[in-house]
């Protein structure tokens, strides 16, 4: 069960809603790896040119990818120790790459999916905030944002930000069918 969320926590997660939905550009000066965006651009085919799932898991390794060889490398080891579920290893190796790596989505992201497991659904939003500021096309952070606002009763709020990753991401069908079923529960209360 996840902490409640504080009033603080409240008003980011607040914040971060509106600036998931918001189709902000990225923040200045940060550039995202140009092999991106045709990427993205076939990802959001209702039929891309090769199978969507190959496009999904070049996006992520790209992601996951770094230039430099030792966060490449700690990176690596971190995803096999949350595989392992030892999340208290990969935890300081997280923060260390967030302070040393601060313009890496991914490590933010990393870190939030912890925070996630953790029920620290405060600490997860700000991460999820910081990886969404660096790349706003992370419909993985803007999923797991989803599944935190439905566990803190804000299916409406859920449902907008699964509708967000489906724009950038259409391929997702379990998403798809919890976004319709987020509507059909609650037909007619907005």
């Amino acid at each position: 069960m996840a902490r409640p969320l504080t009033p603080p926590d409240l008003e980011r997660l607040d914040a971060v809603f509106a600036l998931a939905v918001s189709g902000h550009k990225r923040a200045p000066g940060v550039e995202a790896p140009k092999r991106l965006q045709p990427l993205f651009q076939q990802l959001a085919m209702a039929r891309p040119p090769r199978p969507a799932d190959d496009i999904e898991e070049l996006i992520w390794a790209i992601w996951i990818g770094h230039r430099e060889a030792r966060a490449a490398a700690s990176m690596a080891v971190i995803a096999e120790t949350i595989a392992r579920g030892d999340m208290d290893f990969a935890r300081p190796m997280l923060d260390d790459l967030i302070r040393d790596y601060p313009g890496w989505s991914e490590a933010w992201n990393k870190r939030a999916t912890l925070h996630f497991i953790a029920a620290e659904d405060g600490a997860a939003i700000t991460d999820i905030g910081e990886t969404l500021r660096l790349e706003p096309r992370h419909f993985g952070a803007l999923a797991g944002f989803g599944q935190i606002c439905l566990r803190n009763d804000r299916p409406f709020e859920a449902r907008a930000l699964f509708l967000t990753a489906l724009r950038i991401n259409p391929h997702l069908r379990g998403l798809a069918a919890v976004a319709q079923d987020i509507r059909r529960a609650h037909r007619g209360l907005h």
